[in-house]
């Protein structure tokens, strides 16, 4: 149960004043529905403004707050704006403009001959200085005060930046004076504010320690959610698993395993051999040989006499999987089934029995292998692919289906920086493949000018009509009239005319059996070409496709890139990915695409990536999953996150955990960034 204390935080918003349908909506699409939400929806920058008496005193650009009186209306012909002419104290005239259907606000706000304080940017308009809708106008100059150092929030559409402030103060008013969870010796060290004293100062100005101690609060919760859940985990009794080797010695491998892999199995087969149920991710760039490593830790399970199963985000990777391992297993005698939400009747129930019975010894499937109706014999092994698709509670409820808690290994194709890693993953052991298999051909990588897409087309009909595959990928799925943004659908269209039913359209917003039946077409080989958006980014293999094509590549992260390439190159055919850049290139985007055709090596791309986005650019971050944060930016994950965890590690090993005092305020910091899963797990939590 949440501690009541919190309770005015997790209200609705609904229950704010001024709150009804009409503002709930816009509210929901910002993801800010309870008070909570609010409190810490921090602004994005401030402006700035001076009080001035005299407009020759202020500068063309600058934000001022002026005494004005107006003095004068001109009407513009046509859908010109309404100027208001107003003069400050000495007498200085300037032109307040009102464009299109706020012309009849202006003279509401500035009667002629009355004074009124004005705040805005001040412009020139031909040889008079002009304030275009202004950002406040008041007859009280006290309340104008308020407006020196204004925030600014990101909006969407039916909010007003003056609505939200007076909803983010009603929340910041709600919110209570808690305990401190913090080290009191960091606390000083940092000079961070107190946490209630921290929200208010991070709304009110640029506090960079407020800011701080917010980002720092919610890296400390999750370090020390981690932590509670590698304890617990290690608390458990598993069953301790040691195979034979007869069967992984029967194994048709495609090639000899690397020193990265050997290595990885060896600590999986370490972990496997304890008591302590494993709890272990590995990291594996693409094509870097994650599968092989998996199904030799999923033997260990069977040669020691228990089962193990395989969990892939979706069906067509499920698929995949079972027809790459079916093939590897081919002779050894292991018994492996295909389970998903697709079988139905006879199947199914023969699916069931089998993994009750124990006949079925691996299993491949989505999260239908965890519905209530599955029971297994002795589910001992669990491998989770695409882990950065489940959160830690879905991750512990999978591996409730055994007698015993599972070893559980965790897969990953995105490499990740090691600090966000640590971050997202710091319950689990962590193994890197960071070596390729032999003879895997390098992709020629290629960054080529958009003026150049008719080459692009004519090289892409060749490659179709030597029977070879290729992936065109558009950053959005549709197009829209305030953003030059390439879109899938219209692309598609124009492939399609050209090269008929060949070409096959999957996005995120298609519903998934037509996405699915798209997908099987292309994976058969029936079509040719695949127009998409990033969400083929991960699991799509297909070793016919030998080319790809991203459109305006600068608008994609090096990771995302990265990713997209991977797509191309599984086969024996020498491989292209062709960069299609626009025609205005930012540095970063420069550096972005001369490091994807210098260097294939993902963990490498993934450090220069966190490097690039440093500087405050987003490279699409919630896209790529890589952080699991709302607050902490990378700047301050790179810099706070050691911290935390070192902070995390005292409060359990020397501050006596959740049960001392500094631990009684640190179970509400868990509760406050619902991480209370970590609570869960503590008897009496």
């Amino acid at each position: 149960m949440r501690p009541e204390r919190l309770n005015p935080l997790f209200a609705e918003t609904a229950s704010l004043k001024g709150v009804g349908p009409g503002l709930a909506r816009p509210l929901e699409k910002l993801e800010l529905t309870r008070v909570r939400d609010l409190a810490y929806h921090l602004p994005d920058r401030f402006v700035l403004r001076r009080t001035v008496t005299d407009l020759d005193e202020a500068s063309v650009g600058e934000n001022i707050i002026v005494a004005l009186t107006a003095v004068e209306y001109r009407a513009s012909m046509g859908r010109g704006p309404l100027r208001v002419l107003a003069s400050d104290a000495p007498g200085n005239i300037c032109s307040v403009a009102y464009f299109g259907r706020n012309s009849g606000w202006g003279k509401k706000q500035l009667p002629i001959g009355e004074k009124r304080w004005v705040a805005g940017r001040l412009d020139r308009y031909g040889d008079m200085l002009q304030i275009v809708h202004p950002d406040h106008v008041s007859e009280d100059s006290a309340q104008m005060l308020g407006q020196l150092n204004e925030p600014v929030y990101p909006l969407s559409e039916g909010l007003t930046q003056g609505r939200l402030s007076a909803l983010i103060a009603q929340a910041l008013a709600a919110a209570p004076e808690l305990p401190e969870w913090i080290e009191p010796g960091l606390l000083d060290k940092m000079q961070w504010p107190a946490w209630r004293d921290a929200l208010a100062l991070a709304h009110k100005g640029e506090h960079a320690e407020a800011r701080d101690r917010l980002a720092y609060d919610e890296l400390l919760a999750n370090s020390l959610a981690l932590m509670l859940v590698r304890n617990a985990n290690r608390a458990k009794v598993g069953t301790p698993l040691a195979g034979d080797g007869s069967l992984r010695a029967k194994l048709h491998l495609p090639f000899a395993l690397t020193g990265a892999q050997r290595r990885s199995i060896g600590e999986i087969e370490g972990d496997l051999a304890q008591a302590a149920p494993m709890l272990r991710l590995l990291q594996g760039d693409v094509g870097s040989g994650k599968t092989v490593v998996a199904l030799e830790a999923m033997l260990i399970a069977v040669e020691a006499g228990a089962q193990a199963a395989l969990l892939a985000p979706t069906e067509i990777l499920a698929r995949q999987h079972f027809a790459t391992l079916s093939g590897m297993l081919a002779g050894t005698g292991v018994n492996i089934a295909l389970f998903t939400g697709r079988d139905k009747g006879r199947a199914r129930e023969s699916i069931l029995m089998g993994l009750l019975d124990g006949s079925i010894q691996i299993v491949v499937g989505t999260h239908a292998i965890f519905q209530d109706t599955v029971s297994y014999k002795n589910l001992a092994m669990v491998v989770i692919d695409e882990q950065h698709r489940f959160g830690v509670g879905q991750r512990l409820m999978l591996t409730q289906k055994g007698k015993r808690t599972p070893h559980c290994l965790a897969m990953t194709a995105t490499p990740i920086p090691r600090t966000l890693t640590l971050a997202q993953y710091g319950e689990m052991d962590v193994s890197r493949l960071d070596e390729m298999p032999p003879g895997r051909q390098p992709i020629d990588t290629r960054v080529v000018a958009v003026e150049r897409m008719d080459d692009v087309v004519g090289a892409l009909a060749r490659h179709l009509e030597s029977g070879q595959q290729a992936y065109w990928v558009c950053p959005m799925v549709r197009e829209l009239e305030t953003e030059d943004i390439a879109a899938a659908e219209a692309r598609y269209a124009e492939m399609a005319m050209r090269f008929g039913d060949q070409v096959v359209l999957v996005h995120g917003q298609l519903r998934p059996e037509i996405k699915d039946a798209a997908m099987e077409r292309f994976v058969r080989g029936e079509a040719k070409l695949l127009v998409a958006t990033t969400v083929i980014e991960v699991g799509v293999d297909v070793p016919n496709s030998t080319l790809m094509v991203i459109e305006q590549a600068e608008r994609f992260g090096l990771a995302q890139l990265h990713q997209l390439r991977g797509r191309v190159g599984r086969g024996a055919g020498k491989s292209t990915c062709l960069l299609l850049r626009g025609s205005t290139l930012s540095e970063t985007s420069r550096e972005r695409l001369a490091l994807m055709r210098e260097t294939q090596d993902g963990f490498r791309l993934a450090e220069e990536d966190l490097r690039l986005r440093g500087g405050g650019e987003l490279l699409g971050t919630r896209q790529s999953g890589d952080t699991p944060f709302r607050i902490a930016s990378l700047e301050q994950i790179t810099k706070l996150l050691p911290l935390a965890h070192d902070d995390a590690r005292l409060l359990i090993e020397r501050d006596g955990g959740l049960t001392a005092p500094r631990g009684e305020a640190a179970r509400l910091l868990l509760y406050l960034f619902e991480r209370d899963w970590g609570v869960q797990l503590l008897r009496g939590g």
